[in-house]
């Protein structure tokens, strides 16, 4: 494996970790102390990493060539009924996750824009224009609202209440089969999502380093 894939995979397993902490930081900001009482506000990758969404399936992507490469972390673990805020509580922790990849984006997108005054090589600025297309793909993918991603969590507030309820009886359903949950994620990302976000993607990355 190259170097220049080895930085990738070490990459998105960091910013998959700060995806999972920010999900945490929210809670415990919204009075559910449950992620930091377990050690999941910890920078320490160890408390983090799945080894087959973490390590595994990005190395197998990089190795089979695939043009997207895709993990994930624990999923931080997090109580509701903790929230001094039940109205948007849930939707909130939701997005922190994709937020925190848009913010790593916007920190990488400002250095690229400002290599030339800051100096740094060719190799640095293509490296970092593969984190910006990286978090933004991944805080895209997240946002997708089909359970268990952040955008199942974050759809219901904005439906009305009779649809709201089915939602989250299909929601509840794929959480709690979430082998078949990630079935579903697999199979309609493969059919439906992976065109559509991959263009976001590009397109933003595009805007964003000029």
């Amino acid at each position: 494996m190259e170097p220049t894939q080895i930085a990738m995979i070490v990459i998105l397993i960091m910013s998959v970790i700060i995806h999972e902490m920010a999900h945490g930081y929210a809670a415990n900001w919204l009075g559910d102390p449950t992620a930091r009482l377990m050690g999941r506000l910890s920078p320490n990758p160890l408390v983090h990493l799945d080894p087959m969404m973490s390590v595994i399936l990005p190395g197998l992507l990089l190795a089979t060539g695939s043009p997207i490469l895709f993990g994930a972390a624990k999923p931080v673990p997090y109580n509701p009924y903790n929230f001094t805020n039940q109205k948007w509580g849930e939707a909130i922790v939701a997005f922190a996750g994709p937020l925190a990849n848009f913010a790593i984006a916007g920190i990488f997108a400002v250095l690229v824009r400002l290599s030339d005054v800051l100096n740094l090589s060719a190799s640095f600025v293509q490296l970092s224009i593969g984190v910006i297309m990286l978090n933004i793909f991944l805080a895209f993918f997240n946002l997708v609202p089909i359970p268990p991603l952040d955008g199942s969590k974050i759809l219901p507030r904005f439906l009305p209440y009779p649809l709201r309820m089915k939602y989250e009886g299909f929601r509840t359903y794929f959480e709690q089969n979430i082998a078949l949950g990630f079935a579903l994620v697999i199979i309609l990302f493969m059919v439906f999502f992976a065109g559509p976000l991959y263009m976001a993607t590009q397109w933003l990355t595009a805007l964003l380093v000029g």
